[in-house]
């Protein structure tokens, strides 16, 4: 069963009513274009067109944009789900089309917890440079910029947080080298 032959969604019912492209937009929240786009690609079909030759979809389109929507907010791009779906529909058993997509959700919830962890550090970096900064609202010496870089302040810390010290370095620092800006290869110490 090749992507083209997939059912995108489950089949019209005899006397349901049909909706427009537009229809699915303000249901979903999604433009015509995305619509559009999701039918080019495979992911959404209509079930039949008006004699005007307008795309005119069952109900269940509206759930499979938002399943889109879903798997896009887990991180699928489009083609991902794609292929999702293809996997789906040419499995040979249901029993093993459950267990692929299983596997893909392990993954995913895999993934989503690690980045769940990796916004959790950055959180904390973010209340460290807070707390930090917060007592630079009370600045003993106040003066110009370039004297925060060395700030004698206590502000309950060794060091700055990274956050803060990433943007305390002075690109100035940099240039003021007695090197010269180009320097051969041939005059770089191996030592």
């Amino acid at each position: 069963m090749t992507s083209s032959s997939l059912p995108s969604q489950a089949p019209a019912t005899p006397n349901s009513t049909l909706l427009r492209v537009g229809d699915i937009a303000k249901a979903t929240g999604k433009t015509v274009r995305a619509i559009h786009l999701y039918e080019e690609l495979g992911l959404l079909r209509p079930a039949t067109r008006s004699s005007d030759g307008f795309r005119l979809y069952d109900h269940s389109a509206v759930d499979r944009v938002r399943w889109i929507d879903s798997l896009h907010e887990l991180g699928f791009s489009l083609q991902e789900m794609r292929e999702v779906l293809t996997n789906w529909w040419s499995a040979d058993q249901g029993a093993s089309a459950m267990t692929n997509l299983r596997d893909l959700f392990v993954r995913k919830l895999e993934e989503t917890r690690d980045l769940i962890r990796r916004h959790q550090q950055l959180e904390r970096e973010l209340e460290e440079g807070l707390r930090y900064l917060a007592t630079c609202e009370n600045c003993a010496a106040p003066g110009p910029v370039h004297e925060c870089v060395n700030c004698a302040q206590d502000h309950g810390v060794k060091s700055p947080p990274p956050l803060v010290a990433g943007i305390k370095t002075s690109p100035e620092n940099a240039r003021k080298s007695s090197r010269p800006a180009f320097v051969r290869v041939e005059d770089i110490s191996t030592s």
